[in-house]
């Protein structure tokens, strides 16, 4: 690691460092006198940072996504971990085949002064007192009250409270241990159950790893040594203890030497209690197991015994917590600012007439404002990344596309140029003067030329209200999310409302078209500017035609159209070719009138909705369902707005208390190094 590089914040939590062995062995030699505590130089110093971890852990912060520091138990099953528990509280824990720990037991040990212990479990928002008689049975019947008769688990915590004079100050997290053959009355899958449960304990970077491993098994295949490699792959925040050392002592200084499993904060080997031995007895036993067995008696002192276990878990355990305590400070600090503002956003509970009716125009004065931005103003501030809430531009891709639909639906006459003109020509000649136009012959064509096109139009008006009406209820929706009722109507007064203007735009446009299909009419002088262009034309086109038997010529400077055998309507040419240049010329008329009426119209159609409209059907919507009282039902709050209120006032609540616990810790750290 170069020298601007940082050790990992787990590693500097839970560093062990050799230096400090020696130091320890004699200090470890003391204690194993009967007649002292297993732990007592540095209680006063870590029980206020230990209680302030299990005051956050009662108030069950870590929901809010706040991990503490926690010593986590784990081993195979019939590893020993119940002994070793036992062994650190001085008190006998339920015993049996099978899985003892069904539930993840909170161990919390706390030095009392006092000669008389005080033992209590806590669950279920219950405590339950008990004695150092009657613990085990106590622990069984709480387990049975959460996890059922019989031998399944379950991942609601039981709390086991021990104030007693000489027990070391520490809290650890017992886990059900690791079985992978379900026994008569576990279910099949009880071993990914345990698995789960293990994993979610031990995965946080704040979690220290306690792995209870038998003597008598290879390390390398232990289920608890994998489970904990999968999180901790270097081992940094995992120590071992090896149990049941006086069974198999054969090879153990190889194993705990060699370290071949990666167990950064070492190992401690302990000797298990046996039978009815008292605790006193049990370290008198150990101390002698390590000083004077022949193998056993080669292993560090700094690493054998109970009373090294425990001052090793003090240690480590303080210096985790001294760790992580600006980090909670700071996620408190961090998760109740963001749980208030996200709480403010929630409009507040309507309480009378007057505040539900200023909440209603509220609703729909904003909504008002937001669709005259995108739907009449064009802008787009609010809905920066949804285009297609950029209704502007949407709308004139939208007429434009319409506009190059109806300029192609007419581009067809390169073919059989003139001949269609020729026909109805010949159709429609009647008794009359001969060098004169009939009327009735433009009109036939434009007929069919707007009978043609008349569904363009419609499925534009469909095309362009459908998109509106999806703006508007999106609008209407995010105005009136925090009333899921008012949210019903106004998005059912939306439906209604575009439907109905839908209706009219439809009912205006076909009147348009049949107003083309039947009349015709134009004071727009591009009509004779461009009839008099193309008719420039004309006895040039005819004489190709007539004289050189042209099969395509060229009309308008530019366009090449192919022309079948027109010498034999010579009679009806000129007519014909007049003919074709006015439809020419006014279909052009036809087409940018339709696209400007229909601009202009749809232009009046949004600001009517939005200015005049869209309130007034709200209004009747809400007022037809029973007047007032129905609009003040109506803002009723949702039950999901409800269900978010109330959990973020829990969260607020459970985290004020949590920042006052951290602040007087706190406190009393500053004091204490004043």
């Amino acid at each position: 690691m170069g020298s601007g590089s940082k050790p990992s914040a787990t590693r500097q939590g839970f560093d062990e460092r050799d230096a400090n062995a020696k130091e320890e062995v004699h200090a470890d030699e003391a204690v194993f006198h009967d007649h002292l505590p297993i732990v007592s130089s540095s209680n006063d110093r870590i029980r206020p940072l230990l209680d302030a971890v299990d005051r956050l852990r009662q108030l069950n912060v870590m929901k809010e996504g706040i991990q503490l520091p926690t010593i986590v138990v784990v081993g195979d099953q019939s590893s020993g971990k119940s002994s070793v528990l036992e062994s650190l509280a001085c008190i006998n824990l339920p015993r049996g085949d099978g899985i003892c720990t069904r539930v993840p037991l909170i161990v919390r040990l706390k030095h009392h002064p006092s000669l008389v212990p005080e033992i209590f479990l806590q669950f279920n928002d219950q405590t339950v007192p008990t004695d150092e008689a009657h613990v085990a049975d106590a622990i069984k019947h709480a387990t049975d009250e959460i996890a059922g008769n019989g031998k399944g688990i379950s991942n609601t915590e039981l709390t086991l409270v021990v104030k007693k004079n000489g027990v070391p100050d520490l809290t650890l997290v017992d886990l059900p241990g690791i079985t992978r053959v379900p026994v008569h009355g576990q279910p099949e899958n009880i071993y990914e159950q345990i698995a789960n449960i293990i994993i979610k304990y031990i995965s946080p970077d704040e979690s220290v790893i306690l792995n209870v491993l038998s003597a008598n098994v290879d390390f390398s295949t232990c289920e608890s040594i994998m489970m904990s490699q999968k999180v901790d792959k270097n081992g940094e925040r995992t120590i071992a203890v090896v149990t049941k050392v006086d069974k198999t002592p054969e090879g153990l200084l190889e194993k705990v030497t060699r370290n071949d499993v990666n167990i950064g904060l070492g190992y401690v080997c302990v000797r298990n209690r046996i039978g009815n031995e008292s605790y006193e007895d049990a370290r008198k036993e150990e101390a002698a197991l390590f000083a004077t067995h022949q193998l056993l008696s080669k292993i560090e002192k700094s690493t054998v015994g109970i009373q090294v276990l425990a001052k090793k878990l003090v240690r480590i355990q303080a210096n985790i917590i001294a760790k992580c305590l600006p980090d909670i400070v700071r996620k408190i600090n961090e998760k109740l600012k963001a749980s208030i503002s996200e709480l403010n956003r929630i409009p507040r509970r309507l309480l009378s007439i007057a505040e539900v009716m200023a909440a209603f125009m509220g609703i729909i004065g904003s909504s008002k404002e937001s669709l005259r931005k995108i739907l009449v103003r064009g802008e787009t501030d609010e809905y920066l990344d949804e285009k297609n809430m950029h209704c502007a531009a949407r709308l004139v891709e939208m007429l434009n596309q319409f506009s190059t639909e109806l300029h192609k639906y007419f581009s067809d006459h390169t073919n059989n140029f003139m001949m269609n003109e020729i026909e109805v020509l010949e159709e429609t000649k009647g008794i009359e003067l001969p060098n004169f136009l009939p009327q009735t012959a433009f009109r036939t064509i434009m007929q069919r030329q707007v009978e043609g096109m008349s569904k363009l139009p419609i499925e534009f008006v469909e095309k362009v209200w459908t998109y509106i009406e999806e703006v508007v209820i999106s609008v209407l929706n995010h105005h009136s999310e925090s009333y899921h009722q008012i949210q019903l109507s106004t998005r059912r007064a939306g439906h209604n409302l575009v439907a109905k203007m839908k209706e009219q735009s439809i009912n205006w446009v076909t009147e348009i078209v049949q107003m083309e299909k039947e009349t015709d009419y134009t004071c727009n002088p591009e009509y004779m500017k461009e009839w008099n262009k193309l008719m420039a034309q004309q006895h040039t086109v005819i004489d190709n035609v007539t004289k050189f038997a042209s099969s395509k010529v060229v009309i308008d400077g530019s366009r090449e159209v192919v022309v079948g055998d027109l010498r034999r309507y010579k009679h009806v040419l000129p007519q014909a070719f007049d003919l074709k240049m006015r439809l020419i010329a006014y279909w052009k008329i036809v087409l940018i009138r339709l696209v400007d009426n229909m601009a202009l119209h749809l232009q009046l159609s949004i600001r009517n909705l939005v200015n005049k409209e869209m309130e007034k059907e709200i209004v009747n919507e809400l007022l037809g369902t029973g007047g007032g009282v129905a609009i003040e039902k109506l803002f009723v709050e949702s039950p999901s707005v409800a269900s978010k209120r109330e959990k973020l006032n829990t969260s607020i609540k459970l985290l004020r208390e949590s920042q006052e616990v951290m602040a007087n810790i706190m406190d009393e750290i500053a004091s204490a190094g004043d």
